[in-house]
């Protein structure tokens, strides 16, 4: 279970849900507006719209009970290179420079009803959560082999994500403490989302669109393949 993971591990583990989430809960924007309200100064002067918040802080939780583990708790996991938490989807090699643009439709899969038990939209409907929020920054997804190719390509603002089946001591752990930059776990439903099939791939958006630009492989590229 996820409350059970080492102390270690919460702050990947929680982070992970950040690089789809924006693509994802678009279908939130637009319920919220049911609940905005306005913040006045005085009497008149409006400066702008509020959202009251239906729940708690989910990384203050997270926060809150990683502290409350012993602190010797690692030891009842074994080493590192097990922790099924950090073994990351798995991506073919990229053997070609390729450009190609992914529209990630979702739809729901349940419905989204206004506290008045209005339905606002009903389960099944489809839309691109890009016309709703922007993805500021790209996505570098990289072989933990090609991790040194990804740390001089990407801008400070970028989120490098490491696929998996490669050596389990190249954990997004282990190696961020290397390298003294945060790496997260390329997940299923990010790959699956985003229809990724090879790696090293750049994801931005453009418009209403993901471009995703397929680099060949820096390690093919050594051994001439």
């Amino acid at each position: 279970m996820a409350a059970d993971l080492p102390p270690g591990a919460w702050r990947v583990v929680a982070l992970q849900a950040g690089t789809i989430a924006g693509l994802l809960l678009g279908a939130l924007v637009a319920a919220s507006t049911a609940r905005a309200g306005t913040a006045t100064i005085g009497r008149e002067s409006t400066i702008g719209r509020t959202w009251s918040i239906a729940e708690p802080d989910a990384m203050a939780e997270i926060e809150v009970r990683a502290a409350q583990q012993p602190a010797n708790m690692a030891a009842r996991f074994g080493p590192r290179s097990d922790w099924s938490a950090l073994k990351g989807a798995t991506l073919g090699v990229s053997r070609e420079n390729r450009v190609r643009t992914v529209v990630p439709f979702y739809t729901l899969d349940q419905e989204i009803r206004l506290p008045d038990g209005k339905l606002l939209y009903p389960k099944g409907f489809t839309f691109n959560p890009l016309s709703y929020v922007s993805l500021p920054q790209r996505l570098i997804i990289v072989h933990p082999r090609d991790l040194g190719w990804a740390l001089k390509t990407a801008a400070l603002t970028d989120w490098i994500l490491l696929t998996g089946g490669g050596d389990p001591k190249d954990d997004a752990l282990s190696l961020g403490e290397k390298h003294g930059r945060a790496l997260f776990i390329l997940e299923e439903r990010v790959k699956e989302r985003l229809g990724l099939t090879v790696a090293p791939v750049i994801v931005r958006q453009l418009g209403q669109r993901l471009e995703l630009t397929e680099i060949r492989s820096p390690s093919a590229q050594g051994r001439g393949q």
